[in-house]
């Protein structure tokens, strides 16, 4: 099916498109445009989304925004942003009526037309998305790279090829209620992640499953042997099953040994690369080039491997190098929205970092990550609505005994001005808050954004 006889399909039909964000604004635009009877539901007012409202209104849409935007939505097909869960008792109350439910990206695999490539974890999934996409790249492909990254693509799939492929980061959001799985399913790890917003463990487990669940057998999913969750994906999927592993050698897929990358088929190894040529710091950025090898066998070779390794820098706010300044480095880790990604961030580098941390709970114990710290970190900078916790969690560390030395700032530019009045020459200033930004930001990216405005503004 194509895009354009989708949209066909929903001729005469109520369709209401919840969230008027990035990701949904191109859909509702191609549904006006479509003459598609059109709700477009916003918890921010006109007076907020201002131009956008006004665009919609124009092109024939109907409005619900503010505070009561869900109140008895009345729809025969129902577009949920990413960021509701399909839990939303407005929603299911919608779909009792009989409501269909679906989303941008599920659409999107309805549509596409050419092979798909879906990464999804609990830690690398942006990363790994990016170096399976420059893979592809410097193959000679045409990629398109989209879902949590990159542009919407569900209007754009008629203009795609089909000896293009599709590369996707998938949150557990999106994959909650996915009928439809990648052609090549990749998932980076598993661990405790967004259980502020999923019921428990379980639910968020059964979301990330749904990237392979529904796999052919002529499919490909690749698992993280060294996550024992992950691990034990591959007893149930479907289809060819790829290891990657940094302790392990692996007899199909890709794994590290003395420092070398080897890729192995049945019983057959071939050496890719030193794992040192890799610009990245941080073994985590390993695992993710592992993953993307992987994903990548029979569509990508040695060379364009060995050209990935030796270009690819990395993605802004992943431990992204900022500046040096007055022999201080300052990084940018503002993606490490848990726990687990933090510790890896504290792990990437090879001496005692001033870490500034903190930000809004996201269900997760601090406990691991106090210990990391009191290992790992030389003077502790902590703001936002969980700089408590995260101090109680270093204090109460069985190995603490007064360092590093704690501080708490209520406000972001003096927490990361005290990091600044903290370091000397040689020191790294790493901003990775092991907790989400919307105590205070939009997203991460907003906080990575302001922080290097502040670091940028040192004299």
């Amino acid at each position: 099916m194509t895009f354009r006889e989708y949209l066909d399909n929903l001729s005469g039909k109520r369709v209401t498109v919840v969230g008027a964000g990035v990701s949904n604004t191109p859909l509702i635009e191609a549904l006006l445009a479509a003459g598609v009877d059109t709700t477009v539901c916003d918890r921010r007012t006109r007076s907020e989304l201002v131009e956008a409202a006004d665009g919609f209104a124009r092109s024939g849409a109907k409005l619900r925004l503010g505070e009561r935007y869900l109140d008895d939505l009345q729809a025969d097909v129902i577009f949920r942003t990413p960021g509701m869960m399909p839990s939303n008792p407005a929603l299911t109350e919608a779909a009792e009526r009989g409501a269909v439910l679906t989303s941008e990206m599920e659409a999107f695999f309805e549509v596409c037309p050419c092979k798909i490539i879906g990464v999804t974890g609990s830690d690398g999934k942006t990363t790994t998305t990016s170096i399976i996409a420059e893979l592809l790249k410097n193959e000679g492909g045409n990629v398109h790279v989209g879902g949590n990254i990159g542009t919407p693509l569900l209007t754009g799939a008629d203009g795609m090829g089909p000896d293009d492929v599709a590369v996707l980061e998938l949150s557990s959001f999106q994959l909650i209620t996915m009928s439809k799985s990648p052609d090549i399913a990749v998932v980076t790890n598993l661990s405790p992640n967004h259980l502020d917003i999923h019921r428990d463990m379980a639910e968020y487990t059964e979301a990330k499953r749904n990237i392979y669940r529904n796999q052919k057998s002529t499919d490909r999913a690749v698992f993280n042997f060294d996550n024992e969750p992950t691990r034990a994906f591959a007893a149930s999927a479907p289809g060819e099953v790829l290891f990657f592993s940094r302790h392990e050698r692996v007899r199909d897929g890709v794994y590290l040994d003395g420092g070398m990358i080897y890729q192995e088929a049945g019983g057959s190894a071939e050496a890719i690369v030193s794992a040192d040529s890799i610009l990245l710091p941080g073994m985590h950025n390993v695992e993710n080039f592992l993953a993307a090898f992987a994903a990548v066998r029979g569509l990508a070779g040695r060379d364009a491997m060995i050209e990935t390794v030796r270009t690819f820098n990395g993605v802004p706010h992943r431990i992204e190098l900022v500046r040096t300044h007055r022999g201080v480095s300052y990084y940018n880790d503002s993606i490490a929205s848990s726990p687990s990604r933090t510790i890896a961030g504290l792990r990437a580098f090879d001496k005692k970092v001033i870490l500034i941390a903190g930000g809004k709970d996201k269900g997760i114990g601090f406990e691991e990550l106090g210990a990391e710290i009191v290992s790992r970190v030389k003077t502790l900078v902590l703001t936002g609505l969980t700089a408590e916790r995260i101090s109680a969690a270093v204090t109460d560390s069985p190995g603490y005994s007064g360092s590093p030395p704690i501080f708490i700032r209520g406000d972001f530019t003096q927490a990361v001005l005290a990091a600044s009045e903290a370091a000397g020459e040689g020191d790294v200033v790493l901003l990775s808050p092991a907790c989400t930004s919307f105590d205070r930001f939009r997203n991460f990216e907003e906080r990575g954004d302001v922080f290097k405005e502040i670091v940028a503004g040192l004299v």
